[in-house]
């Protein structure tokens, strides 16, 4: 036709060019005209725009105002929290058919307005799939109906606090809010600046679904600080974060004290390799690669490694996609100037710029870039810079490739690339991630579990096991809330112990001199200090080493050499080390039960009841060995998954006042079950039981460093648990201080805590909680010593 400026196909595949967006913002911008352009908090199933605030602007990719937020201030937070405490009472006594019903009503909301949610999203600059949100309501409206029937004896938290940063996608913050809604908890949603519209939106779309007034509220601020006033809040009673490590690191400090839980989801700053082997389809993995990297948004920054014997064909591959491709937008010129500054790092120690053409002088655009021979060390490989920068590193075998896969602070996801069946599941296993996508990248579904590891969060979201951070054991007690003290943090537990002073000797009784249990043998202190250890009465009954830091440390290289091989140990192989712990633990009954009688003064007939349950938990722990170690979730799409439970690692344990051996073997049993390692602080009131039990220890086939049992001051030794960098999580019985410690330094690095205020209360129950044999308790320490790891494998 005469005039037309029509492009054939042939043509508009040669110049590649962006053709007319067919898409508009009508129906969005409708909606936020019906709020005035400016959006409200929402609180108790309504819109509350209360007065005298300030505002923050949302803007869109070309720097235009899309509506604007209020700030909430404490007497909103105040509000808000005692809202949602009032309706928690109602909610979590509905029965599962009508907690379901607002949840399904949601996914027909969402689908009927799908358009508006996905043009408010691409406003925002949040993009999300309405799809993907339906099916997170969906999901968990199955939940939410067979909660009672499938988790029984677990009863909801109470207020959960859901928080995210500004980076955070709607999908990762819903995959949070709905499971918490679903098992009968109230939610306070504190959104960040891009997700807050699209928040907001999904909130009335819940009132209009029948869910009652109070138990979802929305509000907004000028940053993080704004989740840490709502987790200081007396009424709520769990808080959970997903976004970047920055604001994590600094939501834990703000709530450390509060005897608040919290639990981090860190995918924001992960770095997760992507493996491609010799035996790989080449050119679907390139194509995943295209894909996964050189987009606008990611969730997680990517490493390629690929095996040497097929570098030439990938680069190859990866050079003709890259050309003709144009300049990717970045978030912001601070991310430009990061990426600027990253790419010259890299070409300073010799890598090999691959571009498709040139950045641009100025703006927040940058090509896509590939950086060939970088070294493991260099900062774009440990850090890369958020935008479309691929490093490249090559590896000679699959040995080489796995080491340099879990060579990273991270351990978020990866994703690995062959055709070989024996060579997928050996990587799978040795990969230290909590999620392994095989021939796939970016893979995800509600059914699927995430779990970071390492210092990618401490908490799983997603799947069965993704709902028991919103839940905790009917015969459990949540931390007591409390205000923080004023602690020295670095100064934590370094008071000199108290020197002991000749007095005179008894010598028909002089006082035994008992070992730590380190590496598989019996030590003395690094200080060579040691305490007395006394009667209720206060005569001397012993004396122990007053172990310290260097102790804790010779501990650890020792765990760390043994974990591997007993983590590589069948579960029956296990069970078998564990039932003859429990045979040599039945047969010293007699000095064990003495050790706890001589020590806390309670009857002889209490101390062998304490003995036969600490035998009874063994056989236990040895009988779950080779039980619910996986799943197979049923996906709603093509492909096969797997859900794997694995050891978290090297674990430090401090032990409480009541019951001294009971609890150290309960919990020891539990840990050494699942695969981990374990250092143990035991009682430093009542350390003797835990010192008789060593020589049995010496007797096992147990294998030595495996477990350390380490006696001392507790703070101290709390202390130097908390900032060695190898331990991955810390079960604690002690003080408020002692809790408020570990939150804020366990922040960094990243651990997993399980943390419990041994007050006058359960010290005047004499440890009943310990001797009662609860499913759901003993389910709770299953849970604690294992991470969990999801494998998508991708059929046709």
């Amino acid at each position: 036709m005469a005039g037309s400026t029509t492009k054939t196909v042939f043509e508009i595949f040669q110049t590649m060019d962006y053709g007319p967006s067919s898409s508009s913002f009508s129906t969005a911008q409708s909606w936020l005209e019906t709020q005035g352009g400016s959006l409200g908090l929402f609180l108790e199933g309504k819109f509350s725009r209360p007065a005298d605030r300030q505002t923050r602007s949302v803007t869109d990719s070309t720097g235009r105002v899309v509506c604007s937020l209020i700030c909430a201030v404490e007497e909103d937070v105040s509000g808000c929290a005692s809202s949602a405490a009032k309706s928690f009472k109602g909610w979590s006594e509905l029965s599962c058919h009508q907690r379901a019903q607002p949840l399904l009503r949601l996914a027909n909301a969402l689908q009927r307005h799908s358009q508006c949610v996905t043009e408010l999203c691409e406003l925002s600059q949040s993009p999300c799939s309405p799809a993907s949100l339906v099916r997170l309501a969906q999901f968990y409206a199955s939940w939410a109906q067979l909660r009672d029937t499938l988790i029984q004896d677990w009863v909801p938290r109470g207020v959960v606090a859901v928080v995210a940063s500004d980076d955070c996608s709607l999908y990762s913050l819903w995959l949070k809010v709905l499971p918490a809604l679903a098992l009968g908890n109230t939610v306070v949603v504190v959104p960040g600046m891009p997700t807050a519209p699209s928040s907001l939106l999904l909130a009335q779309l819940f009132g209009e679904a029948g869910l009652p007034a109070g138990v979802l509220n929305v509000i907004t601020g000028s940053d993080v600080s704004l989740g840490a006033k709502v987790a200081q809040n007396s009424n709520t009673a769990y808080v959970t974060f997903t976004g970047t490590r920055q604001d994590g690191e600094a939501l834990c400090r703000q709530t450390a004290g509060w005897g608040v839980p919290l639990s981090l989801s860190l995918p924001l700053d992960s770095v997760c390799p992507y493996i491609i082997f010799e035996s790989a389809d080449i050119d679907s993995a390139v194509d995943g690669v295209m894909e996964a990297v050189f987009k606008k948004r990611k969730e997680c920054q990517w490493v390629l490694y690929v095996q040497e014997s097929v570098l030439e064909s990938v680069v190859a591959r990866l050079k003709l996609r890259l050309a003709g491709m144009k300049n990717i937008a970045l978030q912001s010129e601070a991310h430009r100037a990061l990426v600027d500054i990253a790419v010259q790092e890299a070409a300073g120690q010799g890598a090999t710029i691959i571009q498709p053409c040139s950045p641009p002088p100025s703006g927040a655009l940058y090509p896509p870039t590939l950086l060939c021979g970088v070294a493991p060390a260099c900062p774009a490989v440990v850090c890369p810079a958020p935008g479309p920068v691929l490093p490249l590193l090559t590896f000679r075998g699959p040995g080489e490739g796995v080491t340099l896969g879990n060579h990273s602070p991270y351990g978020q996801a990866a994703s690995i690339w062959t055709e070989d069946l024996t060579l997928a599941l050996e990587t799978i296993k040795s990969l230290c991630v909590g999620c392994v996508w095989v021939n796939s990248h970016s893979v995800s579904d509600p059914s699927l579990s995430l779990s970071g590891r390492k210092s990618s969060g401490n908490c799983t979201d997603g799947g069965r096991e993704g709902l028991y951070q919103f839940l905790r054991p009917s015969d459990s007690s949540p931390l007591p809330r409390s205000s923080p003290t004023t602690l020295d943090y670095a100064g934590f537990g370094a008071a000199a112990a108290k020197a002991s002073v000749p007095e005179g000797f008894d010598p028909s009784s002089i006082p035994r001199s008992y070992s730590h249990f380190v590496a598989g043998r019996g030590c003395k202190a690094d200080s060579g200090c040691s305490r007395a250890v006394l009667s209720p009465e206060g005569a001397v009954l012993a004396h122990c080493p007053d172990g310290g830091r260097k102790d804790v440390r010779n501990a650890v290289e020792a765990a760390i050499k043994a974990q591997p091989g007993w983590m590589k140990k069948s579960p029956s192989a296990r069970a078998q080390s564990l039932y003859s712990l429990a045979g040599l633990v039945a047969q010293k009954k007699q000095p064990l039960a003495a050790s706890i009688q001589t020590q806390t003064g309670v009857s002889l007939e209490q101390a062998n009841q304490e003995v036969e349950l600490s035998v009874s938990r063994l056989y236990e722990w040895a009988a779950r060995c080779d039980k619910d170690v996986c799943g197979v979730p049923l996906l709603p799409q093509s492909g096969s998954a797997l859900s794997i439970s694995e050891p978290v690692g090297v674990i430090g344990v401090v032990l409480p006042d009541s019951k001294p051996l009971l609890p150290l073997i309960s919990l020891l049993g539990a840990a050494v079950a699942m695969g981990n390692a374990v250092v143990m602080v035991p009682s430093e009131k009542y350390p003797l039981p835990a010192l008789e039990f060593i020589q049995t220890l010496q007797s096992s086939d147990i294998p030595g460093g495996l477990v350390s049992i380490i006696t001392g001051s507790r703070d101290q030794l709390t202390h130097a648990v908390a900032n060695h960098s190898v331990i991955q999580a810390v079960w604690y019985w002690g003080s408020m201080e002692g809790c408020q410690f570990l939150q804020h330094t366990c922040s960094s690095p990243l651990k997993r805590l399980w943390l419990h205020c041994e007050g006058e209360d359960e010290k005047a129950s004499e440890g009943k909680l310990w001797t009662l044999p609860h499913p759901s308790l003993m389910e709770e320490m299953w849970r604690q010593a294992v991470a969990w790891k999801s494998v998508w494998i991708p059929t046709a």
